[in-house]
Parts: structure tokens; C-alpha cells; sequence
């Protein structure tokens, strides 16, 4: 990884952290796959959209039926 890519994965973890109000740093608990049998879902606002089969990063659980996720992208 060269330094413009770790300043760049900075500035994505920072405006991550802003738009969801996040305190502290970003911890990876686990990975979770999306169903490869979903529908494939595009909300908008700060719902992520899912694609079948993508690996997911889960750094909170927010509640019984959410999750903070982020995708490959750092979104």
C-alpha cells in the first residue's frame, strides 16, 4: 500500500466515522457474506446497497435487525 492509499483509506475512514457519528476507531468484529439467494437491494440515505455474495465487514451491532457495515469499497 503505498502512502497516497493510506491517506485515502484515512480520509474514507473519517468521513465514515462523521456520517455515522462513530466514536473511536474502526474495529473489524467479523465478516458476514450477503446471501447469494437475496435480491439484490438499493436504498438510498445511509442504507448500504447489498450485492449477492459480497463480503460485508461488520464493525458494530446496533440493534437485533442492524448492522454498521462496510463493503470491499470502505463504504
Amino acid at each position: 500500500m503505498t502512502l497516497k492509499d493510506c491517506k485515502e483509506v484515512e480520509k474514507v475512514d473519517r468521513e465514515f466515522q462523521k456520517k455515522f457519528k462513530f466514536k473511536g476507531s474502526i474495529k473489524v468484529l467479523t465478516q458476514v457474506m450477503v446471501d447469494p439467494a437475496a435480491t439484490e437491494k438499493r436504498d438510498g440515505g445511509k442504507n448500504l446497497p447489498l450485492r449477492r455474495g459480497e463480503i460485508l465487514d461488520v464493525i458494530q451491532f446496533t440493534n437485533q435487525e442492524q448492522v454498521l457495515c462496510r463493503n470491499t469499497q470502505r463504504r
